[in-house]
């Protein structure tokens, strides 16, 4: 099943997609059927499919959910901890270090309030001139950590920032239309293994392609139970929230975002989440 959200009379609703079509479930946002299914005990299709849904139209989607929080992981795929060793000059391997221990990388990306849909805007950081995308897979979140499905993200990434000082981290990951997500959110019965999925990522300027990245989340050095294991530890994260599973897609300096640039993310069964970058103040 695809969920996600719609507007519908002028309000975001709940949806359900399939055809190339949504079914909107009015008086729901996608929040609230997460709640709302895990306070009284029902699996999330289930749930779903008990409040049925309006006859299907060709809605575009929104962001497939307004999150209570965000949450990332970092140097969870090799290529990434020797890149930023690279970027920083760690001659102790410090990134490497962080992929190889038992204990993750992970940090509070934000909340609803820094996050858009499929062709809303991410923010480049007026003071950056290294922001880059971060193609990454994305876990839905219920109560007590249950997954409840995938979506494409978007952790964009002022890499100069950190790169300047890893303390810095968080002016780096945290700002406005720093997280994109979407188009919708498939559930774990529709996605049997997230192992396997073979993700993409291009920025265009214009007419001309500027990158053009690939990587298949086998290549995902940490099992995603073991990631919110980790995350719900003395941390009890509320339903609703969403998890990013870090990136294995690097984008060089020479492909930093410029306002107007469409980064394009794409997996089989996800889809594609499209956003036009533009700089936030």
């Amino acid at each position: 099943m695809k969920l996600g959200q719609v507007d519908w009379n002028g309000r975001v609703t709940a949806a359900v997609f399939a055809d190339g079509q949504a079914r909107p479930i009015p008086g729901y946002t996608m929040r609230e059927l997460v709640e709302k299914s895990g306070r009284e005990n029902i699996a999330l299709t289930e749930y779903v499919s008990q409040r049925g849904a309006k006859a299907a139209g060709s809605l575009a989607p929104l962001i497939p959910i307004s999150p209570a929080e965000v949450w990332a992981c970092g140097c969870t795929y090799e290529m990434s901890a020797a890149f930023r060793d690279a970027e920083h000059g760690t001659r102790e391997g410090f990134y490497r270090h962080v992929f190889t221990a038992p204990r993750p990388e992970i940090f509070f990306k934000g909340t609803a309030r820094v996050c858009v849909g499929p062709n809303e805007k991410i923010g480049i950081r007026e003071d950056s001139s290294f922001t880059a995308p971060e193609p990454e897979l994305a876990v839905l979140l219920g109560s007590k950590g249950k997954v409840l499905g995938y979506t494409l993200a978007n952790d964009v990434s002022a890499w100069d920032i950190e790169r300047e000082n890893p303390l810095y981290l968080p002016q780096s990951k945290v700002y406005t239309a720093c997280c994109a997500l979407g188009p919708w959110i498939v559930t774990p019965d529709e996605l049997a293994d997230p192992y396997s999925l073979e993700m993409t990522c291009t920025v265009r300027r214009g007419e001309r392609l500027i990158f053009d990245g690939a990587v298949s989340t086998a290549k995902l050095g940490r099992k995603i139970e073991q990631l919110i294991e980790y995350l719900l530890r003395a941390n009890a994260v509320p339903a609703g929230s969403v998890l990013l599973t870090g990136t294995g897609i690097i984008a060089p300096q020479e492909a930093a975002l410029a306002p107007g640039d469409i980064v394009t993310i794409s997996a089989p069964g996800l889809g594609s989440l499209a956003n036009e970058a533009a700089v936030v103040r």
